[in-house]
């Protein structure tokens, strides 16, 4: 299993989305993708996109204010 870092803190929608749907595709299954962002819509985006996918969020954190670390697991 890997580990993969985004880090699109600072884009707006729905780049961080588009940016974590470009890295997973890249991906093996079970592989896990970190994206640090600050976008409020994806706090939602992200997640729904994942349960589309079939994909599994295994961390979720608020990290500041208005910013967050999501980890998605490739299935």
């Amino acid at each position: 299993m890997a580990i993969k870092k985004l880090d699109v803190v600072n884009q707006v929608c729905p780049f961080p989305l588009i940016e974590a749907k470009a890295a997973m595709a890249e991906m093996a299954k079970g592989d896990e993708l970190v994206i640090d962002f600050d976008c409020t819509q994806a706090t939602e985006a992200i997640p729904e996109w994942a349960a589309e996918e079939g994909h599994s969020v295994t961390d979720y954190q608020q990290v500041g204010d208005a910013s967050w670390s999501i980890t998605v697991m490739k299935g």
